[in-house]
């Protein structure tokens, strides 16, 4: 398996890959980009850029947002964490995780060191989230029950996959990056709600970068690191799916990334488009709400069961106070996740007349949402957001609208618009850096 995937990411042709999987790309680099800039104040940004600034080090890649530059395994670890710091970065269910956090955290670093060009990274980044993909059939169900966070675990692997081609590594040189990654695979689900949760993407495109350049010097990995004894696969009780292996250089997989529209938590994304629902179809008020019942799966309510969250953190891993914001306020973006949003007595109070509950037989992301009102009136709605992904189209509509609201705060409306516009015609750019230096101002 370890070979067989070194040979795609080595070998595979990018003219093969169908023009479409490009523009999905595109949208999901829109994306990063707007929420990697949207984050550069968060403390854990700063206290990394503090870090970087004491331990030094070459300048060779931009700190997204600052105009600085740090070494390229600094600025992956930091734009990575950076990315993911608020959770508003795009998810898939198959991925576990959140499959371009690292992805385009390693890729943007190497890509700026290297002076590589648009349409490389693009095809690098969709082998690369193949690569994740495939290692994700075979055990990525089991990491997650196991506790281990995916966006890292997999992360990880992924960015190394896409970091190896993008830097031309031949066959040999691959098998040693996709070994250097696996072994460092780590991040751990207890860490939601606190600053690890992005810090473990920031790791993974970290140890991506730093696996590919010593990779490409030579430095050696296990060559059945998936499948081998005491691989992956064997640590966590997977197998080898060989349905997923066949589909290599056929299927790519990225046209299921779902791009958020709610600054939280995916898993609370069902019940607060249920409720929505609910709300615009009938004209619900919150203050005639007597209760709501929310019944999600089992593994929704054990990641996002805070229960009456104290800050904005925990605020978006709260399915209750995702439901209740959404029905007092429908504001559901960055706004809505401060620890003075979470305390708003009409939202608490509303909390406290919602239940969740987990039914053994809801799939991954199946919700439903019932209301009760005080003219004894019951609305029920069910959603699956990764079931009722929009199309292409919508997607960069909507991906558009998301950048620019909250970029344009940050680089200003006309900025804003020039970049959506390089990131929308990637594959036209020589150089990556050209890219970076707009989004630096």
């Amino acid at each position: 398996m370890t070979r067989q995937l070194a040979r795609f990411v080595a070998a595979t042709d990018q003219a093969a890959i169908p023009d479409v999987f490009y523009e999905h790309a595109k949208v999901a680099l829109l994306d990063w980009v707007g929420v990697t800039l949207a984050s550069k104040e968060e403390p854990l940004v700063k206290l990394l850029l503090q870090f970087a600034d004491r331990t030094g080090g070459n300048e060779q890649s931009s700190i997204v947002g600052y105009g600085v530059k740090k070494t390229a395994t600094q600025a992956a670890l930091i734009n990575g964490a950076a990315s993911h710091a608020m959770d508003f970065d795009d998810s898939m269910a198959e991925f576990w995780g959140h499959a371009s956090a690292s992805l385009f955290a390693s890729l943007l670093a190497l890509g700026e060191l290297e002076r590589k060009n648009g349409r490389d990274l693009l095809a690098s980044y969709l082998i690369g989230l193949k690569v994740g993909l495939v290692i994700a059939d075979s055990v990525g169900e089991e990491m997650y029950a196991a506790g281990f966070h995916c966006t890292s675990a997999l992360g990880v692997i992924a960015s190394g996959a896409a970091c190896a081609r993008l830097l031309g590594l031949d066959e040999p040189q691959a098998l040693n990056a996709l070994g250097l990654a696996a072994t460092q695979s780590f991040g751990l689900k207890g860490s939601f709600g606190t600053m690890c949760k992005p810090f473990h993407a920031g790791r993974a495109a970290e140890g991506a970068v730093m696996g590919v350049l010593l990779a490409r010097e030579g430095f050696t990995g296990a060559d059945d690191i998936f499948e081998g004894p005491n691989g992956l696969l064997e640590a966590f009780g997977g197998a080898v799916n060989d349905y997923a292996m066949g589909s290599l250089g056929r299927t790519w997989g990225v046209e299921r990334l779902a791009q958020k529209y709610h600054a939280s938590c995916h898993w609370t994304h069902g019940p607060v488009e249920a409720a929505l629902a609910i709300k615009a179809g009938h004209d619900v008020q919150a203050q005639n709400i007597t209760s709501i019942q929310i019944i999600c799966s089992e593994i929704a309510l054990a990641t996002a069961d805070v229960k009456q969250p104290r800050t904005g953190l925990e605020g978006k891993f709260s399915i209750p106070y995702c439901v209740a914001n959404a029905l007092v306020t429908g504001d559901t973006g960055l706004a809505a996740f401060t620890d003075e949003a979470v305390s708003t007595p009409e939202i608490t109070s509303l909390i406290e007349k919602t239940t969740v509950r987990a039914h053994p037989k809801a799939e991954n992301f199946d919700s439903r949402v019932i209301i009760e009102t005080s003219g004894g009136d019951r609305y029920v709605d069910d959603a699956n957001v990764m079931e009722e992904l929009p199309e292409l189209d919508e997607k960069r509509v909507r991906g558009r609208e998301k950048f620019t609201e909250i970029a344009s705060p940050i680089l200003g409306a006309r900025v804003a618009e020039t970049v959506a516009e390089a990131v929308l015609s990637l594959e036209t750019i020589d150089d990556v850096s050209e890219l970076v230096a707009l989004v630096n101002g």
